[in-house]
C-alpha cells in the first residue's frame, strides 16, 4: 500500500504542472517615455548636484534630518493602525494561499473504525439463517477526493491565490511609504501652525502696546479718533489670527497622534522640535524614467499581481470545460477480532476513480470564463490607471520643484523689503514726515508676508516629501550604502 501511495504522489506531482491560463504579456505604460519638461525659466526636472540614488535608495532617516521627525515616524510605523492592519491582511492571504495550494497534492489520512452489529435472521448469510452479533476492526491509510489536476484547475487557483498574496504584500509596502510621508506632512503642518501662532500672538502684543500709546496720544489730543480706531482694527485682527492658528495648530496636533498611533507627549526622549528654516530634505532627486516606476511604486507593482491573479483565473475557468478526475483511494486491514487486525490475509483496499463531463449546464461554464475575462480586462485599466497616477505624481512634484524655490525666495525678499519698510515708517512717522497710517500700514504688510512665507516653506518641504514618495522612497529606514558604513552621498537639501 505504501509503495502505490508513493506512485500516486508522484503522478500528482508531474500531473500539477500544467496549466491552460494564457501567457502573461506586460501592458505597454500608457504614458510618455519622459517626464513633461519645467515651465520656461524653472529647470524643475534637471539634477542640480552631485545626488544620483534612487528615491527608493535613500533611507527614511537619511531623507528626514529633524531628529524629532525621525523619532515620530519610527513610533507611527509600531504604532499605527492602517499598517497593523495591512501587516494582518498580508498573514490573511498568505493563509489562504497555502490553503489553495494544499489542493496540489493528495491528502492521506489513517482511518481506524470498530463495527458491532446484530444480525437477524433474515439478514444472516449462514444456512441456518441465525441471528447473531457481528464485529469488524479496520485500519488503514486513505486519499479522499483527490482531483487528478490534468488540465491545470487546481494549479491556477493556487497561482491566483499567491498572486493575491504578494499583491497584499505589496499593498502594505504601499502602505508604509504613504504613513512615513503623511507622518512628515502632518508634521510639518503642525510646525507651520506653531511657526504662524507664533507671529500672530507676537504681532498681537506689539498691537496692543502700539494700541494703548495710540490710545494715550488721542486723550491727549495728539492723534485723531481714525487713528485710535485703525489701531484697535489691527488688534482685533491679530486676535482673531491668534485664535485661528490656536485652533488649527491643535487639530493638527491631533490629526499627527492619530497617524503616530500614541500621545505624543507620551514618547520618551522626544528631540524639540526644528524651525521649517532649519529643515533639510534632499530636494534633488533624481526622477529617471518613467518605466523605472513600474519596479519602483510597490503600488504599481500591486497592480500588477492583481492582474497577474486574474489572467490565472482565466486558466482555471477554462480547465472547467475538461473532465474533472477525482481519486479515492484507500488500504488496510480489517478483522473481526482485535487481536487479528495484523494477520495475514485480512489486507483490504479499494480504489475509486471518479469522472466528470460537463455537458450540459446552460451555459454555466461559458459565462465563468466570460467573467474571469472581464475582470482581467477590469485589472488591466487598473493597471494603467495606477502608471498614470504615480506618472502624474511624479509630474507635478517635478514641475513643481523649481518654482516652489523661486517662491521662497521671492517671499523672503518680500517678507525683508516689507520689514525695511515698517522701519523706515516708524522712522518717518517719529520724525514727523509720515501719518501714523503708513506705519499701521507697513505692520499689517509685515505680517501678511511673515504668514507667508512660513506657508511657502512648508509648501517647498512638502513638495519634496511629496517627489520623495512619488518616486518609492521611503520603504527602507536607512539607505544601503548607509548600511555598509560608507559616508552617505550629500545632495541639495530644502530649507
Amino acid at each position: 500500500m505504501t509503495k502505490t501511495l508513493t506512485t500516486l504522489l508522484l503522478v500528482a506531482g508531474v500531473l500539477t504542472g500544467c496549466t491552460l491560463a494564457p501567457h502573461y504579456d506586460r501592458p505597454a505604460p500608457p504614458v510618455a517615455d519622459s517626464f513633461p519638461t519645467a515651465p520656461e525659466g524653472y529647470a524643475t526636472a534637471e539634477v542640480k548636484s552631485g545626488e544620483t540614488r534612487r528615491a527608493a535608495d535613500i533611507g527614511w532617516r537619511e531623507f528626514f534630518r529633524d531628529p524629532r521627525l525621525q523619532a515620530l515616524i519610527a513610533t507611527s510605523l509600531e504604532n499605527n493602525r492602517d499598517l497593523r492592519t495591512a501587516a494582518l491582511r498580508i498573514e490573511e492571504a498568505r493563509a489562504l494561499y497555502q490553503v489553495q495550494r494544499a489542493d496540489l497534492l493528495p491528502t492521506v489520512n489513517v482511518n481506524g473504525s470498530y463495527t458491532r452489529a446484530r444480525t437477524t435472521a433474515a439478514q444472516s448469510a449462514t444456512v441456518l439463517g441465525q441471528p447473531g452479533v457481528t464485529e469488524v476492526y479496520q485500519v488503514g491509510l486513505g486519499i479522499s477526493s483527490y482531483e487528478l489536476d490534468f488540465f491545470g484547475r487546481v494549479r491556477s487557483l493556487s497561482n491566483a491565490a499567491l498572486a493575491q498574496y504578494f499583491a497584499t504584500e505589496e499593498a502594505r509596502r504601499s502602505a508604509h511609504i504613504s504613513l512615513v510621508s503623511e507622518v512628515a506632512k502632518a508634521y510639518l503642518a503642525e510646525r507651520a501652525y506653531a511657526e504662524q501662532y507664533e507671529l500672530a500672538r507676537d504681532s498681537l502684543k506689539a498691537r496692543e502696546s502700539t494700541y494703548g500709546l495710540a490710545k494715550q496720544r488721542f486723550e491727549a489730543g495728539a492723534t485723531s479718533a481714525l487713528d485710535l480706531r485703525d489701531n484697535e482694527s489691527l488688534v482685533a485682527q491679530a486676535r482673531v489670527a491668534a485664535a485661528q492658528l490656536a485652533r488649527q495648530r491643535a487639530q493638527a496636533h491631533n490629526a499627527l497622534e492619530v497617524l503616530v498611533g500614541k500621545p505624543i507627549g507620551t514618547i520618551e526622549n522626544l528631540p524639540e522640535p526644528m524651525r521649517l528654516s532649519d529643515e533639510r530634505i534632499i530636494s534633488d532627486i533624481p526622477p529617471g524614467l518613467p518605466s523605472d516606476l513600474l519596479e519602483q511604486r510597490p503600488d504599481i507593482r500591486q497592480a500588477e499581481q492583481l492582474l497577474l491573479s486574474a489572467n490565472a483565473n482565466i486558466g482555471a475557468a477554462r480547465a472547467a470545460f475538461f473532465p474533472r478526475i477525482t481519486l479515492t483511494a484507500s488500504g488496510g486491514t480489517i478483522s473481526p477480532t482485535f487481536s487479528g487486525l495484523f494477520d495475514a490475509g485480512t489486507r483490504a483496499w479499494s480504489f475509486a476513480p471518479q469522472l466528470v463531463l460537463p455537458i450540459f449546464d446552460y451555459g454555466r461554464n461559458l459565462s465563468n470564463l466570460d467573467l474571469a475575462n472581464v475582470r482581467k480586462n477590469i485589472q488591466i485599466a487598473n493597471y494603467e490607471k495606477t502608471i498614470q497616477t504615480a506618472f502624474a505624481e511624479v509630474a507635478d512634484a517635478l514641475v513643481a520643484r523649481g518654482t516652489l524655490e523661486d517662491q521662497v525666495a521671492g517671499q523672503e525678499q518680500a517678507r525683508n523689503a516689507e520689514a525695511a519698510r515698517y522701519e523706515l515708517s516708524r522712522l518717518r512717522f517719529r520724525s514727523g514726515v509720515a501719518s501714523y497710517l503708513d506705519e499701521l500700514d507697513a505692520q499689517r504688510q509685515l505680517f501678511t508676508a511673515e504668514q507667508a512665507l512660513v506657508q511657502a516653506r512648508q509648501l517647498r518641504l512638502n513638495n519634496a516629501i511629496d517627489l520623495y514618495r512619488s518616486l518609492g522612497g521611503g520603504l527602507q529606514e536607512n539607505s544601503a550604502v548607509a548600511q555598509q558604513g560608507t559616508p552617505a552621498q550629500q545632495g541639495t537639501v530644502t530649507q
